[in-house]
């Protein structure tokens, strides 16, 4: 029930090419339901479209009342009896109502009591939706020892995330994005040697950041790009890269600035290379639903000139951009 990983040259597997994000998620769950006996819980699974159809219609499905301060907990047990069970929470905000059982148990049962607890979090968030459903909260999660997160935003990247869920037995907080699920193209790397500046979206952002790039290019400004997908364990390799072939970077994500993981990540990477890093996130206000109350994940503008900002300070830091 385990699959490896895909080697460097290997083509992909067929059954997930042309496949947008939502397929490959209730192809993925399908599977896991019906051919290795897993659970999935959530709430009003199938009366709200099926979780923007990316839940087949099929056995092991249990659906929670609206009690999401014990749900969580149900999903523990499941998680001991080894079924691997998924748990769907709509919105990341109803996470705060769930949070304690996964990290004050689940993600340290294995180091405390030497028995693990693998559940799979499908955490969903949603642009602009109002004050208590639009949050992105991936940077909480990766603050707590014990648990892995990540952020796939491609059909490729969700496979690989859900193969590396199975391959270990840690639960695992899955950051999902709606902007995703009608997503097919993968997201490569781009590295240029001599770039100014490498951009590294997390998240949303990361469909903001070509054309951020595009503008930035046609003022004569060259760009690396660098995915981020797994949050924790963070892999530096591909943004350690990117970044060492360029003056300065950018990592920018859909979730909130202040203490989140787009600081996080910046000053990780800042130790690592020695090559500042600036950090750009949701701005400091709860989301309304409104216009004026809006608070999105960076466009493409905002991007750019945050890029574009990290180059004020040229003569005062001469060091960093020789």
């Amino acid at each position: 029930n385990r699959s490896r990983d895909r080697g460097p040259n290997e083509e992909p597997d067929e059954e997930f090419m042309a496949k947008t994000v939502a397929e490959t998620i209730r192809e993925i769950i399908r599977k896991h339901l019906e051919e290795n006996n897993g659970l999935l819980f959530g709430q009003s699974i199938a009366a709200v479209g099926w979780v923007n159809n990316t839940v087949p219609d099929c056995r092991n499905i249990v659906e929670f009342p609206m009690a999401d301060v014990s749900n969580m907990g149900i999903a523990c047990g499941a998680a001991i009896s080894g079924r691997r069970p998924i748990i769907v929470i709509r919105f990341q905000d109803f996470m705060w109502l769930n949070s304690s059982p996964l990290v004050n148990y689940a993600a340290k049962s294995k180091d405390i009591f030497d028995v693990p607890m693998p559940i799979f979090v499908r955490s969903l968030s949603q642009e602009n939706a109002a004050c208590v459903h639009s949050a992105v909260l991936h940077g909480i999660f990766m603050h707590m020892p014990g648990l892995r997160v990540a952020s796939p935003m491609t059909p490729l990247e969700y496979k690989a995330v859900w193969e590396d869920f199975m391959r270990h037995d840690d639960p695992m907080y899955v950051s999902e994005h709606r902007v995703s699920f009608k997503n097919s193209q993968e997201m490569p790397d781009i590295v240029n040697d001599a770039a100014d500046v490498t951009l590294i979206p997390i998240s949303a952002a990361r469909f903001n950041v070509s054309a951020a790039a595009r503008r930035l290019e046609s003022e004569g400004m060259r760009c690396n790009i660098a995915h981020v997908v797994q949050l924790k364990p963070l892999k530096l390799d591909n943004l350690a890269l990117a970044l060492s072939k360029s003056k300065a970077g950018l990592v920018i994500d859909a979730g909130f600035e202040i203490a989140g993981a787009s600081q996080s990540i910046a000053y990780t990477l800042m130790r690592e290379t020695g090559i500042p890093v600036a950090a750009l996130g949701l701005k400091d206000y709860s989301v309304g639903a409104s216009p004026e109350t809006a608070n999105s994940t960076p466009d493409a503008d905002r991007i750019a000139n945050a890029a574009k900002g990290l180059f004020r300070h040229k003569e005062k830091y001469p060091i960093y951009y020789a």
